[in-house]
């Protein structure tokens, strides 16, 4: 009995405690890509697997619950313990991204994707390495700042550094640059001198332009900014394949069922969900979507502006700048804006590692934007 009343109050302060509001637009953004999962993706299932044509969607479920327990797990502990917690995590996830070059799971030309066999899936280790990648850059950051601002900046440095060279490694370009700009996102908020901010700019633009058109290993990449830059190359099937499927859906789509990119595409309910949602819903619905994006971003903000811990305060803006990153390079590949980068949708896509990823980041925020009570 004591045990129970002891379980009851515990969720009883939790739910107390949590912003519903936040909660709400999460699980909002959680259940309609299980739904377009369900609609979208069962003609992949049958043409391409022959078999059950729900088998896309029962492992999109599977991960989609397994998401919602670890983000429950993560706004239901002390902010503290998940400080401490995510400092373990990230040691664990980062020497999982060091023996990808050695024992990864080449696809496709990129070793991203680490294999442990048997009953654990494939999962790639920089997508769960983000989150608490914010929380110790953010750690590092407001440690002692009015001493030891600039050996903070150093310190945050030496995190990311050894990430990017291990993306790089890969190569993995697209993580690359999301990584660095949540970085700088943190960096900036963080009180930054400017001349020293632009500098990190110039430093990390200049590396990346350097490899892409001189190093061989990123042929593939200048190639693809070649292609985007001229149309009429030829190169740039997906993105054509992406656009006139947003095009042909028009305002209103036309009807669950009736696309035709997901047989056009390799791995269309990944790296382009937003076409395929714009093709047999209509752009109204992703409008509609988008909204629901940046009132979340705005709901967060708000947060942030009550928030007088510096630490928490990098750790939301760089949660919820990671989020709107990823959305706006998915959505900007999609509609031909920025060149190809294989980036999912946060809450959408089809993905386990994406999935759980983007549980982590919304238990995070959920933790950090919980009422505390003194």
């Amino acid at each position: 009995m004591i045990e129970n009343n002891l379980i009851y109050n515990s969720y009883y302060k939790w739910w107390k405690n949590i912003d519903k509001f936040i909660f709400s637009l999460i699980l909002s953004l959680f259940f309609l890509g299980l739904f377009f999962s369900l609609v979208s993706t069962s003609l992949i299932a049958s043409d391409k697997l022959n078999t059950n044509s729900y088998y896309f969607f029962i492992k999109h479920s599977a991960f989609v619950l397994l998401g919602f327990l670890v983000l429950l797990f993560l706004s239901f502990v002390e902010s503290k313990n998940l400080i401490n917690l995510s400092l373990l995590l990230f040691l664990i996830f980062f020497t999982s991204l060091l023996l990808v070059p050695f024992i990864g799971v080449e696809v496709k030309g990129s070793k991203r994707w680490m294999d442990l066999g048997g009953p654990f899936p494939r999962y790639q280790p920089i997508e769960l390495l983000k989150p608490f990648f914010i929380i110790l850059v953010s750690s590092a950051l407001s440690f002692n700042k009015e001493k030891n601002l600039y050996l903070n900046y150093f310190l945050s440095s030496l995190i990311l550094i050894p990430i990017i060279l291990l993306l790089i490694l890969q190569p993995d370009i697209g993580q690359t640059m999301l990584i660095i700009l949540t970085w700088l996102a943190i960096i900036f908020v963080s009180g930054v001198n400017l001349i020293i901010f632009f500098t990190f700019i110039i430093l990390f633009g200049s590396t990346l332009l350097y490899l892409v058109i001189f190093v061989p290993k990123f042929e593939y990449i200048k190639n693809r900014l070649l292609s985007f830059l001229d149309a009429s190359s030829g190169n740039s099937y997906q993105s054509e394949k992406a656009s006139e499927a947003i095009i042909n859906g028009g305002f209103f789509g036309q009807g669950i069922g009736e696309g035709t990119l997901n047989s056009k595409i390799p791995e269309a309910h990944t790296d382009y969900i937003v076409s395929v949602i714009s093709e047999e819903f209509g752009v109204l619905i992703v409008i509609f979507i988008m909204l629901i994006y940046l009132i979340l971003c705005f709901q967060v903000i708000k947060k942030i502006g009550n928030e007088n811990d510096v630490k928490i305060k990098l750790i939301l803006i760089g949660s919820i700048s990671l989020i709107l990153l990823q959305t706006f390079i998915h959505i900007g590949v999609n509609i031909r804006i920025l060149p190809t980068t294989g980036m999912t949708l946060p809450f959408l896509s089809y993905g386990g590692s994406s999935i759980i990823s983007t549980a982590i980041l919304s238990g995070i925020i959920l933790n950090f934007t919980k009422r505390r009570v003194k």
